[in-house]
């Protein structure tokens, strides 16, 4: 494999990129601009009466249950046509193999997972905001935490399924290796899946998915049809790392502390916007809500990325001392950015405000210097 191989990007996956990158702040740019719009014009107290016109003037929950799906839909309605876009985009590039019928089932699906959460996570909020009009931004961010924790414990076994088939991997001398590697990690996990996804996307990935009890390798079919053993023992070494490293409790621990910070927030700005609204409870008050954690997210967004890139660094380093050699990480993370369109090169701007992985050109040339005694 040449340097210029290794290291450079393709104008091809320069333009996916930038495209993708487009896409995703035009979709937020989208959702700013509806909850902004729905506040000022007063849309969200009419949102709100028709909540309580169709469930009932005394069922509360029912409401906001209402005014979440209309909210949701608007949503959804606004950014349908990004999301075509989107969906034909990832096919121009050969990226995905999804036809129609099957990407709108996915989208039907999406919005309904999304509904769910979105109408659970509501109904406790408003629930506390009712029972303890005080310290009710204290008791949310406690129960948020613990609904986070428990999200992240059961995705493998309720919400990854409902998109994704999976499978035990069938290539037993390969399932021990990945167990003998978990097991060198003193991490325990429930088994090693096979990941089908082939049959919406050309891309390969690997995880290790879940908490406690629910924690397992899944392997894409994509992955394991095109690298060796070698490889996905070294991408799944990295996968380790984190776990070895305790980046997910670190990375709880984080989220605490923002999301303590978000409630606080909330807490400060609803007060000062009481005489917009009857009172806290008052649900039509959901778009600000989101408005400040949107805001908090993109403030924090560069801070929360270099975190993240420190952590992928500590899983490279333990990923090449648990194998033999480096050289099946460099190419299989080196194939990776070719087989998903990755940018290996990106602008330092780009890295610092999107990038959560550091560049493949800058892993690769860490990987190298190690292995030459030089790290």
């Amino acid at each position: 494999m040449t340097e210029s191989a290794l290291h450079h990007d393709t104008p091809e996956a320069r333009r996916y990129n930038r495209i993708h990158r487009r896409l995703n702040v035009a979709d937020a740019a989208l959702m700013v601009i509806m909850l902004v719009v729905v506040l000022v014009t007063g849309w969200t107290h009419s949102l709100h009466a028709l909540a309580f016109r169709i469930s009932g003037a005394t069922h509360y929950a029912r409401a906001l249950f209402f005014y979440i799906l209309m909210l949701s839909l608007i949503g959804k309605l606004l950014s349908l046509g990004l999301d075509i876009y989107s969906f034909r985009i990832e096919h121009e590039y050969h990226l995905s193999n999804q036809k129609v019928k099957s990407w709108l089932r996915d989208e039907v699906k999406g919005f309904l997972v999304s509904l769910v959460i979105s109408a659970l996570l509501a109904e406790v909020l408003y629930a506390i905001i009712q029972a303890a009009p005080i310290i009710w931004w204290l008791i949310a961010w406690a129960a948020f935490l613990l609904l986070f924790v428990l999200f992240a414990q059961i995705a493998p076994i309720v919400l990854f399924p409902i998109f994704y088939s999976f499978e035990t991997l069938k290539n037993e001398s390969l399932r021990e290796r990945l167990l003998r590697l978990s097991e060198h990690a003193k991490t325990r996990v429930r088994g090693v899946y096979e990941w089908k996804l082939s049959e919406k996307s050309n891309k390969a990935n690997a995880a290790l998915m879940g908490l406690g009890n629910t924690r397992r390798i899944v392997i894409s079919d994509t992955l394991l049809a095109s690298y060796t053993d070698d490889e996905v023992e070294a991408v799944m070494a990295h996968e380790l790392g984190h776990h070895v490293h305790k980046h997910i409790f670190y990375g709880i621990m984080m989220q605490a502390a923002v999301s303590f910070a978000a409630f606080w927030m909330l807490k400060t700005v609803l007060r000062k916007a009481g005489a917009y609204f009857a009172n806290q409870a008052d649900f039509s008050n959901l778009p600000l809500m989101i408005l400040v954690v949107m805001a908090m997210t993109l403030l924090l967004m560069p801070l929360m990325n270099a975190y993240s890139r420190y952590n992928e660094r500590e899983a490279d380093r333990y990923a090449w001392k648990s194998i033999p050699s480096v050289e099946p990480f460099i190419t299989a993370i080196d194939k990776l950015a070719e087989q998903n369109l990755a940018e290996r090169e990106p602008s330092w701007i780009v890295e610092i405000l999107f990038h959560s992985h550091p560049p493949v050109s800058k892993r690769i040339a860490a990987a190298e210097k190690w292995a030459g005694g030089r790290v």
